[in-house]
């Protein structure tokens, strides 16, 4: 009898010793299974973020085979890490990777994240800045560079105004609120975050928006982008990305409070309030009139690019077709 008892329990250690490591290994495997990439903002979480966090939430990037970090762009800026290996994908701007590129970055631009520039030269509606013309006799707060001063010259100009009569103020990173409030009459804004923001405030804002007064400005602002070496090397790992984003802004159009939602539980230290007026806002500009998401036309790269280099904001012209891409986009059904 002692015996078969010992035999018994034997069976049983080993059932359960084989079985468990069995559910092991296959956890594992399926870890393993999903490739690790890691994906660089361009500035705080925000609402340009949203479908990137909707495609970690709801599985997308699983569904492509992909395990993606959500990383803060720190010091360095996300294009330095992107042309640097230390980052897979990141946010970047249409104005940001031109001029990475005729520095030598070899960065490419895989989707537009949202179809059309919203940015706009944003005042209190005290400051009865309205139009261009405006501008003249007033402080606008702003970065300093001559990217900044060469789009302020451009609508100024084609409204028979004089830049020359703007005082130009650095204010680096410093609160729209605050500096309007008390150093600059001015600056440029999106009216996605900052202009939802002064809504919620109850602090109405006049926006004069580039694409208004300039078909040129109409740039491709924020964009998805990598390295070419990634394309070259790892093009499947590219467009299973891209497929994963593509859903994720897809659900965000369809569905913008589930995916303020999705936002405000991954970054909690977010206004709630902010960020499903933000979205709300924001979702039906993704697409907008696009025949889908994402997609980049070669007309409007090269536009802004001539135009960056006749106003000497980049030094040697680029070969636009080779800054962007729409190859890794679902295609159309």
């Amino acid at each position: 009898m002692s015996r078969t008892y010992f035999l018994l329990f034997l069976s049983i250690v080993l059932f359960f010793t084989v079985g468990c490591g069995q559910d092991e290994a296959a956890t594992e495997g399926g870890e393993n299974d999903l490739t690790p990439v890691s994906f660089v903002l361009d500035w705080t979480p925000n609402t340009n973020h949203t479908g990137i966090y909707v495609a970690k939430e709801n599985g997308y990037f699983e569904e492509e085979g992909l395990d993606v970090e959500i990383m803060l762009p720190g010091e360095a800026g996300a294009n330095q890490l992107l042309a640097s290996g230390q980052a897979d994908f990141g946010v970047s701007y249409q104005e940001g990777l031109t001029q990475a590129r005729v520095e030598g970055l070899p960065l490419v631009s895989i989707a537009a994240v949202l179809q059309h520039n919203t940015a706009g030269y944003a005042s209190p509606v005290d400051k009865n800045i309205t139009e261009p013309t405006d501008f003249e006799g007033k402080i606008y707060g702003g970065t300093g560079s001559t990217l900044e001063q060469a789009m302020m010259q451009t609508i100024m100009e084609e409204n028979n105004a004089n830049i020359d009569e703007v005082e130009f103020l650095p204010i680096g990173d410093a609160d729209f609120f605050t500096a309007v409030e008390r150093d600059v009459d001015f600056s440029l804004v999106y009216y996605g975050w900052t202009g939802v923001e002064a809504e919620l405030r109850d602090e109405p804002l006049n926006m004069v928006y580039l694409t208004d007064f300039s078909e040129e400005l109409d740039y491709y602002t924020p964009i998805l982008a990598t390295s070419e070496e990634m394309i070259e090397t790892d093009s499947e790992t590219v467009e299973a990305f891209v497929h994963a984003a593509a859903k994720g802004y897809e659900f965000a159009i369809e569905n913008p409070e589930d995916a303020a939602s999705i936002l405000i539980d991954s970054e909690q230290e977010l206004d709630p309030d902010l960020v499903r007026a933000s979205q709300e806002w924001i979702s039906p500009r993704y697409q907008d009139d696009a025949k889908r998401w994402g997609i980049q036309e070669h007309e409007r790269w090269e536009s802004f690019t001539n135009w960056m280099f006749e106003n000497g904001i980049i030094e040697n012209e680029l070969e636009v077709d080779q800054a962007f891409t729409n190859e890794f986009l679902p295609s159309e059904e």
